[in-house]
């Protein structure tokens, strides 16, 4: 079959692997209809993320068609649609079974492999999902593919992170970065009834796409976004903060437009060694600090039981599609944001 493949710093190759095979009664290979390319993917596309073997199968964003079963798995069927989050769960550990299914005691990444052991990624024809039953969400008919894709994995996240803004009326809310993540954030913000929601970016295209989804946006290359977050909170700061970009500097800018007793949810993918606030400042404030991976399968099945992708255009944010043979071209395209490129899909036919 053919995937995008891990060669090193900024090295995406087109390759052809072996299929998939079953491993275990409780597998399923999936045929990929649609995968996506994440901003965590540059991580391990700009080295950041050190320890990936050279070959894997990248990405963990896809919906597909299941093409074949372990004995064992009882849930799908040959031809089932399916979204997928981007972790494996088992569904029985303490942590599935609180909900925290991102820490599931025996789940994987898609797309990670270190020392031959991990998961291979969604950038192919087809993948191999472990513990299908439970991991595997079925995509239904109201769902097409775009929004099936987002919902397993940044559109959860966005979610997530609005969830734990604690988000009250009559409160002021920021979310810094207008990336994919933070678009998702924003309609998550404003569906859990944010009223007044400021969104921050340095992008232009980006600022309009939010505020299409409803807030009130600041480009913090030409605006004084402290002093407007003060001047809307009558001096105090914002009442939560959701940080989705993953940077030491949005960070400190987190921390810096928070009142005292406020919230910051971050959800950004932070690999520095230290926070860029101290102790003391955060001491300071009465900070709540909330963060972590989000567990997409919890989130994803939470959302479709309240219908909340089905209200809202959030595929709206793909703008660029490729096919997986031009897989290095749309990995720059992503990471330098040319063409205006907010969110980048791949058609594995």
């Amino acid at each position: 079959m053919q995937a995008l493949t891990f060669g090193g710093k900024e090295v995406i190759e087109f390759s052809t692997v072996n299929d998939p095979q079953l491993l275990h009664p409780t597998d399923a290979i999936v045929k990929i209809t649609l995968a996506g390319i994440c901003g965590s993917d540059l991580h391990v596309y700009h080295g950041r993320e050190t320890g990936l073997d050279f070959g894997t199968i990248m990405g963990h964003e896809f919906t597909g068609i299941v093409e074949e079963v372990g004995n064992d798995v009882k849930k799908y069927k040959v031809g089932a649609r399916v979204l997928s989050p981007f972790t494996t769960s088992c569904g029985e550990c303490y942590y599935c079974r609180i909900g925290l299914t991102c820490r599931c005691e025996k789940g994987n990444l898609f797309g990670w492999m270190q020392h031959g052991h991990g998961l291979h990624g969604a950038q192919a024809t087809y993948i191999r999902v472990p513990m299908a039953d439970s991991t595997l969400i079925p995509l239904s008919n109201d769902l097409n593919e775009q929004k099936g894709l987002l919902l397993g994995d940044i559109f959860s996240t966005g979610y997530f992170c609005a969830d734990n803004a604690n988000i009250k009326p009559d409160t002021v809310h920021v979310v810094i970065g207008c990336g994919p993540v933070g678009l998702m954030t924003i309609i998550a913000a404003k569906h859990l009834g944010a009223e007044t929601l400021f969104a921050v970016d340095i992008i232009p295209e980006r600022l309009a796409m939010a505020k299409q989804f409803g807030s009130v946006t600041l480009n913090a290359a030409t605006e004084n976004v402290k002093e407007e977050i003060l001047t809307a909170s009558n001096g105090r700061g914002a009442d939560s903060v959701m940080e989705v970009v993953g940077s030491d500097q949005t960070l400190k800018l987190a921390i810096n437009l928070l009142r005292p007793g406020g919230t910051i949810s971050s959800v950004g993918v932070h690999t520095a060694p230290n926070f860029s606030f101290s102790p003391s400042e955060a001491y300071d404030k009465n900070l709540t600090y909330k963060s972590g991976r989000c567990p997409a399968h919890h989130y994803s099945e939470k959302l479709l039981r309240e219908e909340v992708p089905q209200r809202y255009n959030i595929e709206n944010i793909i703008t660029h599609q490729f096919t997986l043979r031009e897989g290095a071209n749309a990995y720059e395209v992503f990471d330098k944001k040319l063409d205006n490129c907010i969110k980048a899909v791949l058609l594995t036919e």
